[in-house]
């Protein structure tokens, strides 16, 4: 293996784990402040790239690429607080919450799905790229928009870690993680936190399918495959925890990179549910995982 060749892994594997982290924290966040998976989480990835590209592009509003960003995140907050309210908040008493979260976002999920098809068809689109061009990253051609990813998604991210750290409303979230009884106790609003978590993921989530769709051409079922990698993500990095899922990240980004290059793209699916597992019989709380942050 050459020195190139490395090179053009690691760089590979920096843009995944970025696209990664953003996924997995959305979800990451709804699990520590509820207890419960969304499911619907793909869907909001899907439905960030159709947003975007109705604003943006010549067939739609033809508004351009940044109208198309903002209306998108702003319309996914607004899905998420809706997805809450609809989905998770009549059934919070129940003591299988877990369980009807998993059927309500599941159903949730079909029925976008099923909504964004009869809507925009099964015609595949794509969206502008963040940037044009190709530049060069350590001597390793590379597309200006994924080189904007590796450069944007850390800094997303890094937003996000001040918003839980350095505010009262971040640090009421985590309060709720920690211990909802004494969440209440203390007067926090848990209820409108709840809608403020689902917010909050479904957005970074819409940013996850503007990237993607200036990468790939969009579909309906496009948040499937984004929705698998996160679920994987968030297990291998320990489901308690914000920053667990994000480290995890770069690493399954930088071993995908390894295994397509090694195995090929049809065997690297399986070889990275093999790791997770071996990962979980020696630490059942994820590689990172821990106390509840």
């Amino acid at each position: 293996m050459t020195a190139e060749t490395v090179l053009y892994i690691l760089v590979s594997g920096v843009v995944l784990g970025s696209l990664y982290a953003l996924m997995a924290v959305g979800l990451a966040l709804v699990w520590t402040t509820l207890g419960i998976f969304n499911f619907a989480h793909g869907m909001f990835i899907t439905l960030g790239a159709y947003f975007a590209w109705t604003v943006a592009d010549g067939n739609g509003l033809g508004w351009g690429l940044a109208a198309g960003i903002a209306f998108s995140v702003a319309a996914l907050a607004a899905l998420g607080c809706l997805a809450e309210a609809v989905l998770v908040r009549p059934f919070l008493k129940r003591d299988n919450l877990v369980l009807v979260a998993v059927i309500t976002t599941l159903a949730a999920a079909t029925f976008l799905e099923n909504a964004t098809l009869l809507s925009r068809g099964g015609r595949s689109k794509q969206l502008a790229p963040l940037a044009e061009g190709n530049i060069s990253m350590f001597g390793i051609g590379l597309s200006a928009h994924e080189a904007a990813i590796v450069v944007i998604a850390p800094l997303i991210l890094y937003s996000v870690w001040l918003f839980l750290q350095r505010t009262r409303t971040g640090s009421a979230l985590r309060a709720i993680a920690q211990n909802q009884e004494a969440a209440l106790l203390a007067g926090i609003p848990v209820a409108r936190l709840y809608a403020l978590s689902f917010a909050l993921a479904a957005s970074l989530a819409g940013l996850v399918g503007i990237f993607l769709g200036g990468i790939k051409f969009m579909s309906p079922s496009m948040g499937t495959d984004p929705m698998v990698k996160a679920l994987v993500v968030v297990i291998f990095g320990g489901i308690a925890s914000i920053s667990g899922p994000i480290r995890a990240a770069y690493v399954i980004g930088l071993l995908e990179a390894v295994c397509i290059y090694s195995i090929g793209i049809y065997w690297t699916q399986a070889a990275l549910f093999v790791v997770m597992i071996a990962v979980l019989m020696i630490r059942p709380t994820g590689l990172f995982g821990g106390q509840r942050a």
